[in-house]
This record gives C-alpha cells, structure tokens and sequence, in this order.
C-alpha cells in the first residue's frame, strides 16, 4: 500500500465521509452504510478501497464486520506529500 493509494481512496467523497465517521470510533459496516443511500455492493467497494489503503482496519464481530480508523497511514501520507514539496522548494 502506498501513497497513490491512500490518495486514491481518498479522492472519492463517499470515502472521505466514511472516515469522517470513523473520527468518533468504530462502527460496523451496517451502521456506515446507514448513513448513506448506495447499496451494499456499492458499499463494500468504498470499505475494500479503503481497508486496501490501509485506512481503516476491519475486525469481525459475529456476524458484523467493524471498522476502525487507522490514522497513522493517512498521517505518513501528508507526511510523505509535505516532504516531496519540501523537496521541490
């Protein structure tokens, strides 16, 4: 996982707004689905762009899948984009 795709998870506005949920701690795939009007399909490929990314980690309770925000990828991502202009100065 790599920097083009944290930024490619995060060009999509449904994804953003799905760690945006996330900021207030984990919730199930269910309760991040309810906040939006896409279907499940829909859905799933938004959570597997992400978890591919490395942004949120996926736990399996029972039944629900859980995920959580995993802020450390997104922060070496700015990270990492602050060094490149850095770089170009």
């Amino acid at each position: 996982m790599g920097v083009n795709a944290v930024f490619e998870a995060l060009s999509h506005p449904v994804r953003r707004e799905i760690l945006g949920l996330l900021k207030t701690g984990p919730l199930s795939a269910g309760e991040l689905a309810g906040h939006f009007e896409l279907s499940k399909p829909t859905m799933s490929v938004h959570f597997a762009k992400l978890k591919d990314a490395g942004l949120v980690a996926v736990e399996r309770h029972g039944t629900s899948l859980v995920y959580h925000l995993n802020m450390s990828i997104l922060e070496q991502a700015l990270s990492g984009l602050l060094g490149l202009k850095e770089m170009k100065k």
